[in-house]
């Protein structure tokens, strides 16, 4: 949902296009239910969400009325396709309170990834590049949960010589300290 909403976004900055801030306001009040949900239980947010139900069929007929009106090729045109073509995943969390209105918490987390891949080329060879992207996942997959990196890692490397190789999924940061959520 926030990919389609800066398409909007963009079209409204960069040109003061009318349709995008006026798809803008929809956006906007599709996420302003999921404010007041924020801290509900999935049940409640599911509840919740109900009442978006009407806004997101009214943004989408919108969306096609305004389709209409828009030569092809243009950029209003290309962010009005872009939502369309998507519709039925940019909407799959009305039905479900456990997934999210976007994917933009995930992003934020492997940002600092995607920016630094050109340093990944300079790793020395494959086999290191290789050896780079596993510490990076269990430096991100400790963050993920709730994990001080160094303090794991540093554990984790002082059990690795003495640890079964039969036991070795106990090291992984889900697993550290026993409190395995397989």
């Amino acid at each position: 949902m926030a990919h389609a909403r800066r398409k909007f976004h963009e079209l409204w900055a960069n040109h003061g296009s009318q349709v995008g801030e006026q798809a803008l306001k929809f956006f906007g009040q599709l996420y302003e239910v999921e404010r007041t949900a924020a801290n509900a239980d999935s049940q409640a947010r599911l509840e919740a969400r109900r009442s978006a139900r009407p806004l997101a069929d009214a943004l989408n007929q919108w969306l096609r009325q305004q389709r209409q009106r828009v030569p092809d090729g243009s950029a209003t045109a290309r962010a009005i396709d872009y939502s369309l073509k998507r519709w039925a995943a940019l909407i799959r969390y009305l039905d479900d309170g456990d997934l999210p209105i976007d994917n933009n918490w995930v992003e934020n987390r492997i940002r600092p990834i995607a920016l630094g891949r050109q340093n990944w080329l300079f790793a020395g060879s494959l086999r290191a590049g290789k050896r780079a992207a596993a510490v990076m996942s269990l430096i991100h997959s400790a963050k993920l949960n709730e994990l001080e990196p160094y303090a794991y890692l540093r554990d984790v490397l002082e059990l690795l010589p003495t640890q079964p190789a039969s036991r070795i999924n106990e090291l992984l940061p889900h697993c550290w300290r026993g409190e395995c959520q397989e």
